[in-house]
C-alpha cells in the first residue's frame, strides 16, 4: 500500500514574489488525487517540494514520521526512493533508447543483475504497452510513447508515491483517455499514493479519488471527489465547469466588480453540478481499495454538507452502495449496514423526501407513528378542480402532424413547416435534364424561375 503524505502550513516564495502559502493537506494512502489551478498558481513547484527538491520557507512534508524540508540528505535519499515521478515532457535521455531509460534507476539505485534488470524493465514495459519498442530512441516515438515511457521509468523501483507532473499535456483526447485508465489501472494493481497535476477537466472528474485546487496563493479546498463536484465555491465550479464567468481571469486576477457581477448572472442557476461517475478498473483487475475507503470518510461526514449536495452523492451511489451504506428504497439513512449511523450523518441538515432522512424524533409510540398514515388513508381525496392538459416531459419534443391531429390542445412545440412537394401532375425534378446542365439551372427551370426573379 502507499504511503501517507501530510502537508503542514507549507510557504514558498522566490525572492518578494509568494507563490503560494500556508498549504496544509493529507493525501491519503493508496489513493488518488488531483491538484488543480489557473496556469502559474505554482502546482509543478508544489510537486518538487514534495520530493525535496526545492526547499520552502516554512511548514513541513511527514513521510513516514520524516519531515522532507528539514532533515539530513541521507535520510532524504532514503525518502526519495519512495517516490516515482512522471514530468511533463518524459524527461527521457535523448541518447539512450527507451529500454536503457527505463533501466536506468534500476541500475542506478540497486545492485540488480542484467537479468533481473531485463525482467523488471520488460515487465513495466508490458504494463504500460511498450513491448516492442525497447530498441526505439525517444526522438523516434510519438508524445504518447514518451509519456508512458516516462511513467515505464517512474514504476520500476515500485514506488510508493508517484507524482504525475501534467501527464496530457500535448496528448489528444482519444491518447490522454488510455492514459486515465493506465493510471486507474495502475493504482488497482499497486495501491500506490499517486498525486496528479493537470488541466484536463475530463481527467479531474473522472480520475481522483480527492481533489485539490490552487488561486491565488491560496489553497482553496481538498478532499473527496464528492465533495468538489457538488461544490458550490465560485473558483471551483468555474474551473470544473470550464466557465468564462467567474473569479479566474486571463490574467488569475480579475476584476472583482466583473467578476461578482458575471456570479450574480449564474446566482439564479439552481442546484448543484452532476457528479460524474469515476472511471473504474479494467476488468480481471481488483477493485480499487481506495474507493471505498473514500466513500466512507464521505459518508461518515455527509450531515456537514448542504442537502443539495447529500442528494445528489446518494443518487450517484450505486445500489449495491446504497445498501452498504443502509439506505433504503425510502430513502433514509440508516448508517453502514451492521453499524450505527455516524453522528455527522443524522445532523438536522439532511434533507427529507426522497433523499437521505433523519429518523422521526419521537420514535417511542411507533404505534401512533402508523396510524397516521391509516387515518389519512381513510380520508377521500379532495376533488381537483379542472385544469388544462399539461404535456407530461416524456412528451416529445417536436411533434409529427399526425400527433397533433390525435392531441389538438397539446402544447408542444408545433411541428417543422413541411418542404412543398410537386403535384402529382407536374414533371419530375429531372424531366429535360440535360447532361450538361448545372444543377442550379435545372431547378429554376422546374420552379419556373429566372435569374431576374419569378415569371
Amino acid at each position: 500500500m502507499g504511503v501517507e503524505v501530510r502537508v503542514e502550513g507549507l510557504s514558498k516564495s522566490f525572492g518578494a514574489q509568494t507563490i503560494w502559502r500556508d498549504v496544509t493537506l493529507t493525501l491519503p494512502k493508496g489513493e488518488i488525487s488531483v491538484l488543480l489551478g489557473p496556469s502559474g498558481t505554482g502546482k509543478s513547484v508544489f510537486l518538487k517540494s514534495l520530493v525535496g527538491l526545492l526547499k520552502p520557507e516554512q511548514g513541513r512534508v511527514l513521510i513516514n514520521d520524516v519531515d522532507v524540508c528539514d532533515c539530513s540528505e541521507s535520510k532524504l535519499y532514503e525518502v526519495r526512493k519512495l517516490f516515482g515521478v512522471l514530468f511533463q515532457d518524459g524527461a527521457l535521455f535523448g541518447s539512450m533508447n527507451l529500454y536503457d531509460n527505463i533501466a536506468f534507476p534500476l541500475r542506478e539505485h540497486t545492485r540488480k543483475s542484467e537479468s533481473e534488470v531485463r525482467k523488471v524493465v520488460l515487465e513495466k514495459m508490458e504494463m504500460v504497452g511498450l513491448i516492442g519498442a525497447e530498441d526505439k530512441l525517444p526522438g523516434e516515438i510519438s508524445g504518447g510513447m514518451r509519456k508512458r515511457a516516462g511513467l515505464a521509468r517512474a514504476l520500476v523501483l515500485d514506488p510508493e508515491i508517484i507524482l504525475f507532473d501534467e501527464p496530457d499535456s500535448g496528448l489528444d483526447p482519444v491518447r490522454t483517455a488510455y492514459l486515465n485508465q493506465l493510471i486507474v489501472d495502475l493504482n488497482a494493481q499497486i495501491d500506490a499514493t499517486f498525486l496528479i497535476v493537470t488541466h484536463d477537466i475530463g481527467t479531474a472528474r473522472t480520475v481522483p479519488d480527492n481533489i485539490g485546487m490552487l488561486f491565488r496563493r491560496n489553497l482553496v479546498m481538498f478532499g473527496p471527489r464528492e465533495v468538489l463536484l457538488t461544490s458550490t465555491e465560485p473558483v471551483v465550479e468555474q474551473f470544473l465547469n470550464g466557465r468564462r464567468q467567474g473569479p479566474i481571469g486571463m490574467s488569475e486576477e480579475k476584476d472583482a466588480g466583473q467578476a461578482a457581477a458575471e456570479l450574480a448572472e449564474l446566482r439564479g442557476q439552481a442546484g448543484v453540478p452532476e457528479i460524474i461517475p469515476q472511471l473504474q478498473a479494467a476488468s480481471g483487475l481488483p477493485e480499487r481499495a481506495a474507493v471505498r475507503r473514500r466513500q466512507d470518510r464521505v459518508m461518515a461526514n455527509l450531515g456537514t454538507l448542504t442537502p443539495e449536495a447529500q442528494q445528489e452523492i446518494i443518487r450517484s451511489l450505486t445500489p449495491e452502495e446504497r445498501a452498504h451504506y443502509g439506505i433504503g428504497a425510502d430513502g433514509i439513512y440508516h448508517g453502514p449496514r451492521g453499524h450505527q449511523a455516524p453522528a455527522a450523518a443524522t445532523t438536522s441538515s439532511l434533507p427529507t423526501g426522497e433523499v437521505a432522512q433523519v429518523p422521526p424524533q419521537n420514535t417511542q409510540n411507533p404505534q401512533a407513528q402508523n396510524a397516521q398514515p391509516a387515518q389519512q388513508a381513510q380520508q377521500p381525496p379532495a376533488p381537483q378542480p379542472a385544469q388544462q392538459q399539461v404535456p407530461q416531459h416524456n412528451t416529445p419534443r417536436y411533434h409529427t402532424p399526425q400527433q397533433n391531429q390525435q392531441q389538438p390542445g397539446a402544447q408542444g412545440r408545433p411541428s417543422p413547416r413541411p418542404r412543398p412537394r410537386p403535384n402529382s401532375g407536374e414533371p419530375p425534378f429531372s424531366a429535360g435534364y440535360q447532361p450538361d446542365e448545372e444543377p442550379v439551372s435545372a431547378r429554376r427551370r422546374w420552379f419556373g424561375r429566372q435569374k431576374g426573379g419569378d415569371q
